[in-house]
């Protein structure tokens, strides 16, 4: 319902608006406030916008200097699936001046206050626990976070916007995505296409305080999205506090479980998320069996404790619990690996991928270099990992075994890497 998000009467609007005459208006008199990014929050895909406009679904950016912004295909894109004609138009964004406009949207408009967040993205991807929340969130919150460095603190959004996508329409399939929205975001309300509908057919303007436009056309233009293959990339050009990840954890491991779990003096816990009852990227069986039992001697030695888990079998609870208490995972490469986003940073904490020997995706790789967990990728018994500012240069998981159910793993050498990880 529109009228849930609407503000009341303010009386001050950037020192130029006057009381609004009814409730949820405001009428501007000496002009519009312009358009700004706020502490340079802003990289492709990613931008962060003070006083922005909205009516009849375009955006209007209003300014006298164009150069301070990106450029428009930087910010937005066409709603349209990846690659697919998604240049964007002026029905999507447009810049324009002072001067014009007061004819353009009119003199008086419906104050949005607080943090506004626009998924501008086809609903192709957003149904997927990594694409929301290792790429939408975490990227949003990586870009968001950078304005702690000029205002001090970063207030939770007020309310995200999912046009494209019905209230049902953007929840993955076992409706984890939207229960970690919740915890995440326990007082932001979350709405879809129809209140997007009703935003575009209401003969008004409406002024957004601040508006973040997430939108992944615009952020694989970025160069790194040519290196990495992620809409993620981009982000990874700005330079943000290495906690910065920190709120959201803690916000959906204490809304989850009911507390933080202490990690520091305890067993290191190594948890291996088995994909063994799936129908695709499984280890060979023979080869599960030895990587179980070499981790089993780990533990028997006292160096760690050891979980197999299979995530499926678990409530979204436990899921969460045991990745709260966990120091090393282990994996095939999976959806179940974007969990590496509730493990406790420590200067041991560790993500290890098995691929299908030559196969490389960055995927969780970019998670682990924004959680500080280090990053390990596994071809059977060969190990690949890169510090900052480096990385694998061949991507790709062309091999149609790389899906398959015979992915080989060398379980001692696995064990061993991890003894000596935890031994550092």
């Amino acid at each position: 319902m529109l009228t849930a998000l609407l503000s009341p009467p303010i009386t001050d609007l950037a020192e130029a608006s006057s009381s609004a005459t009814e409730f949820g208006s405001a009428t501007l008199q000496n002009g519009f406030p312009e358009t700004t990014i706020p502490g340079n929050a802003v990289v492709h895909g990613f931008t962060v916008l003070d006083n922005v406009y909205l009516r009849g679904g375009t955006f209007f950016i209003v300014t006298k200097n164009i150069s301070a912004f990106p450029e428009r295909r930087f910010i937005i894109s066409r709603p349209a699936e990846l690659g697919r004609g998604d240049e964007p138009t002026d029905k999507e964004l447009r810049f324009i001046n002072l001067d014009v406009a007061g004819g353009i949207l009119g003199a008086e408009n419906i104050p949005l206050q607080g943090t506004t967040v626009i998924v501008y993205d086809s609903p192709t991807f957003i149904r997927h626990l990594y694409h929301w929340f290792g790429e939408i969130i975490l990227g949003f919150w990586r870009v968001y976070s950078k304005l702690a460095e000029t205002e001090g603190s970063v207030p939770p959004p007020g309310r995200f916007i999912i046009p494209f996508a019905s209230s049902s329409g953007w929840r993955d399939g076992p409706n984890v995505d939207a229960i970690l929205m919740r915890a995440a975001f326990p007082d932001a309300s979350i709405e879809c296409s129809e209140l997007w509908d009703d935003l575009r057919a209401i003969d008004r303007t409406i002024k957004f305080d601040r508006l973040v436009i997430i939108n992944r056309a615009a952020a694989h233009r970025h160069r790194l999205g040519n290196v990495w293959h992620k809409m993620i990339a981009s982000t990874m050009a700005l330079t943000v506090a290495d906690d910065f990840w920190l709120p959201i954890r803690e916000s959906i491991v204490r809304s989850l479980v009911g507390r933080i779990p202490v990690v520091t003096g305890q067993v290191p816990l190594v948890t291996y998320v088995s994909r063994q009852r799936g129908r695709r990227r499984r280890l060979l069986d023979d080869d599960h069996d030895n990587l179980v039992a070499a981790l089993t001697e780990l533990c028997d030695e006292g160096i760690c404790d050891f979980r197999v888990v299979e995530l499926e079998t678990m409530s979204l609870r436990q899921q969460v619990d045991t990745m709260a208490r966990t120091t090393v995972m282990i994996g095939v490469h999976g959806n179940g690996l974007t969990h590496e986003l509730w493990m406790p940073r420590t200067p041991k904490s560790s993500v290890i991928e098995i691929f299908y020997p030559e196969c490389y995706l960055f995927d969780y790789e970019m998670l682990a270099r924004n959680m500080g967990h280090k990053h390990y990728a596994v071809w059977n018994d060969t190990f690949l990992t890169y510090p900052k500012g480096e990385w694998h240069q061949k991507f790709g998981a062309d091999d149609p075994e790389f899906q398959g159910v015979k992915i080989p793993v060398h379980g001692p050498s696995v064990a061993r890497l991890i003894k000596e990880r935890l031994s550092e």
